[in-house]
């Protein structure tokens, strides 16, 4: 019976990769079993073989644990679909990608055909280079404080607020008080100066008015 021997690789981490062996008649929830356990990841996620040409540009999908909108629209299922049936070139590729929800991106690419090896249990990892990322970080439960805190902190950064710019905001408008304060003692010297003479002016004027109604009354 032929045996597949897939190089797995990270897309985002060319240097770490498994060599993974495992028959033309397993399926392809067999190999994202096997990748998986390379890796040391929990398997238990929805992810999807994709068929690849050399560019590893997406082609059709293998699913496991597909959405509903996936099922509808009729996606193969990777516990139903066997190896064989979807390689029909000695170097066949595919693009996988790991739990949708927090996802890795893999290139697995058909290395060898070979035969079995009597005693082996296949899938089988039979190369590892490079120790893979963790697959979901430092993960911690935070408690409602924190939360709350988180919270107001992402409202922060999707404003791009900046503590110092509440500083030089809290500056301008205390110098704007301080200019509006000036402006108004300014002002108000101004009437100061200003307020005699137009006193006096005003005085004029009735003097003036009441003069001219004097020459008038002394002109009839």
């Amino acid at each position: 019976m032929a045996l597949y021997r897939f190089r797995v690789t990270f897309e985002d981490y060319d240097d770490i990769s498994r060599e993974v062996d495992i028959k033309s008649t397993h399926t392809f929830a067999d190999l994202h079993q096997a990748i998986h356990q390379s890796i040391g990841y929990n398997p238990d996620y929805s992810s999807s073989f994709y068929i690849s040409n050399d560019q590893w540009t997406k082609g059709e999908e293998i699913a496991f644990k597909p959405s509903e909108r996936k099922i509808s629209r009729g996606v193969a299922l990777m516990e139903n679909s066997k190896l064989s049936s979807f390689i029909d070139d000695p170097h066949q590729k595919f693009y996988y990608t790991s739990n949708f929800d927090r996802p890795f991106d893999f290139h697995v690419e058909l290395v060898k055909i070979l035969d079995e090896t009597p005693g082996v249990t296949y899938p089988a990892t039979v190369k590892t280079t490079g120790e893979a990322p963790k697959q979901f970080g430092n993960v911690y439960t935070p408690t409602a404080e924190t939360a709350v805190a988180a919270e107001d902190f992402d409202f922060l950064n999707e404003v791009e607020f900046n503590p110092e710019d509440a500083e030089d905001f809290s500056e301008v408008t205390e110098t704007g008080a301080a200019v509006s304060d000036h402006d108004e003692d300014e002002a108000h010297d101004e009437e100061d100066e200003f307020g005699g003479e137009f006193s006096d002016n005003e005085g004029f004027d009735d003097d003036d008015h009441s003069g001219s109604r004097g020459r008038g009354g002394d002109d009839y």
